[in-house]
């Protein structure tokens, strides 16, 4: 953990001891499990990191929602949780909404503009206008380093070689430093110990010094979003086909989630992560293979690609 990391880190674990220490009531729902990480700091790629700030309601909240339209019912886990499970196999995504999520996270700037496509949170960054980003940068290790996939134009392919993925990571590295140095040389701040400030010099404002900067330069935010939104978010950046850098974050985002909702955690996992969608061309593939008929791809009317993801998701690959 870098510098700036450790120093956070020892506030945040000050700020944590002192609010245990202090005794309060709440008769709002409260999550147990994740009561005990809240503000904890983990550690995310190389400098940056993931905190849950707060949170409203918990798996109760969400059933509560729906009895509402549902009538009162019974107050059983048991069948909390078979209608939890309705809820999400059907897809009726009101009553998820009624559950919220805070976190602070600290990430590059390029998986930040990845990140912000899902534009059903509330977000607050770090403003770069207004103060001065530190010299912290996301290099990959060698083992993130990949060749352009042939078949996905937004994926990788097989890893870099040793000697060229030593030579890529000393780019990135110096490009990187080469740029923030010039970004302190034209904010010429006080402040910043990086050049030598000279009084007799304007500095150029912030908000046009920081257009130089690598997109791998570390920003940070609060993220803001309800238990529906949070769950889309989870089944795209937690798949295998999205990018490692911002896969890292989703992937510890989902043992929050299960902290937070386990119940939810658990129908969401059977019936969004761990599941498949068929199209009806593709449901009539699978019912022709249970009748043992022949079928082939050519004529179930799907495309190649649809007919590998398919014949890949019922292992006949």
């Amino acid at each position: 953990m870098n510098k700036n990391n450790k120093n956070i880190k020892q506030q945040i674990d000050s700020e944590i001891k002192n609010l245990r220490n202090k005794k309060s009531y709440t008769i709002r729902p409260v999550s147990p499990n994740l009561e005990k990480i809240l503000y904890s700091m983990y550690p995310v790629l190389n400098k940056g990191f993931l905190r849950v700030i707060d949170y409203m309601g918990n798996d109760n909240s969400v059933v509560q929602a729906a009895r509402v339209s549902y009538g009162k019912g019974t107050k059983k886990i048991s069948e909390d949780r078979g209608l939890i499970r309705y809820l999400l196999r059907h897809r009726h995504s009101t009553p998820f909404e009624m559950c919220e999520i805070k976190f602070h996270v600290k990430l590059p700037i390029f998986v930040a503009r990845q990140w912000i496509r899902h534009r059903t949170a509330s977000i607050n960054e770090y403003s770069a206008r207004y103060s001065i980003l530190e010299d912290e940068f996301y290099i990959p290790s060698k083992k993130n380093l990949s060749e352009q996939s042939v078949s996905n134009k937004q994926g990788r392919g097989e890893i870099i070689d040793d000697s060229l993925a030593k030579n890529i990571i000393e780019i990135l590295k110096n490009d990187a430093e080469n740029c923030y140095k010039n970004y302190s040389w034209m904010l010429n701040e006080p402040s910043n110990n990086h050049v030598d400030h000279d009084p007799a010099r304007a500095g150029l404002s912030r908000e046009l010094a920081r257009i130089n900067l690598t997109l791998n330069t570390y920003t940070q935010w609060y993220w803001k979003t309800n238990l529906h939104n949070f769950m889309n978010f989870l089944s795209l950046r937690s798949d295998d086909h999205s990018q490692y850098e911002i896969r890292v974050y989703s992937d510890l985002m989902m043992k929050m989630l299960k902290k937070w909702v386990p119940l939810t955690y658990e129908a969401f996992n059977d019936y969004r992560v761990s599941s498949s969608e068929f199209s009806r061309l593709s449901l009539d593939v699978i019912k022709k293979l249970i009748s043992r008929k022949k079928i082939n791809q050519k004529d179930s009317g799907l495309s190649k690609r649809e007919w590998l993801e398919l014949m890949n998701s019922l292992d006949l690959s």
